[in-house]
């Protein structure tokens, strides 16, 4: 494959607040999440230990490992639910960059500084942080890896790149499999060293992008949806897609067009007004579960 572009690693962003953390506070929600610390000093839990953050570092967590970022003395944060859309490369959870805010200078002043108050959803301004975030943090991890030892996984690029091309293809591992002319567990294996996920995984986290990106349509119908994500019937789509976001498709594109309609993006109204952005203080900590 050589000369061929290469798949790149693709995150989307649903939601963004800023959240300030009182004095031995601690917040702990489901992943996936990804923080920026604005202000003060935090750390964060995981079950590996515990990680020391100040002003400028970001994090990023999936949604299977469960963590609590807090703070002793206060801290301001900036928290967004960026997901992965196309693994095309292994990005570890947790992953940890230092000084972000200086080495992605703008990415940060854009976070810090638009918009200013209420809640940044799934809007033409989130999908665009979660381009820009997800593309700046994968960039930080693999410069911080150093020079790399290989191009990948040929036969893997090419399994995803077949996803990526055609979500709505009743694909299995052996389908995946035979395009490469492997066996499911030599596949499996194979994505678990270049990717570190499964080929399910890989599927459910192309076929959600792909499912997020439809449903912000209020035109498509929800059976239609299902249909070009691979899908079978809409109990079998609304249980996937409960299972990653916590609500069903219905209640999430209905949060979506409520936010547009608040920011002005529907009804012909100008899309040049900033979505907002939240201030909230300190939430009750939850416990964290990972989702499957």
């Amino acid at each position: 494959m050589a000369g061929s572009r290469r798949t790149a690693t693709r995150f989307d962003l649903g939601q963004l607040t800023h959240q300030v953390l009182g004095r031995r506070a601690s917040l702990s929600v489901p992943g996936p999440r990804w923080f920026l610390v604005l202000d003060g000093t935090a750390y964060l839990e995981t079950a590996g230990g515990s990680t020391p953050l100040v002003v400028g570092d970001a994090v990023w967590v999936d949604a299977r490992t469960a963590f609590a970022v807090a703070s002793d003395d206060g801290a301001k944060l900036a928290i967004g639910d960026l997901r992965v859309v196309v693994a095309a490369d292994p990005v570890p959870s947790p992953l940890v960059i230092r000084g972000f805010a200086d080495r992605h200078a703008g990415v940060a002043d854009l976070v810090r500084g638009c918009p200013l108050d209420g809640v940044c959803r799934a809007t033409v301004f989130a999908d665009g942080y979660g381009t820009l975030i997800g593309a700046a943090m994968t960039d930080s991890w693999l410069q911080d890896q150093g020079p790399a030892t290989d191009a990948g996984d040929p036969l893997v690029a090419r399994v995803l790149e077949a996803v990526v091309a055609d979500p709505a293809n009743k694909w299995s591992v052996e389908s995946l499999a035979s395009l490469v002319h492997l066996s499911r567990s030599a596949l499996s294996a194979r994505f678990q060293k270049a990717l570190g996920r499964s080929p399910v995984r890989m599927l459910r986290e192309v076929r959600m992008g792909e499912a997020r990106r439809l449903l912000s349509d209020p035109r498509l119908p929800v059976e239609a949806v299902a249909s070009r994500c691979g899908y079978g019937s809409i109990a079998a789509f609304s249980r996937a897609f409960a299972a990653d976001h916590g609500s069903s498709p219905q209640s999430w594109r209905a949060d979506v067009h409520q936010d547009r309609l608040q920011a002005g993006l529907l009804d012909g109204r100008s899309a040049a007004k900033p979505m907002p952005l939240s201030t909230a203080q300190t939430a009750p900590t939850v416990s964290a579960a990972a989702t499957p």
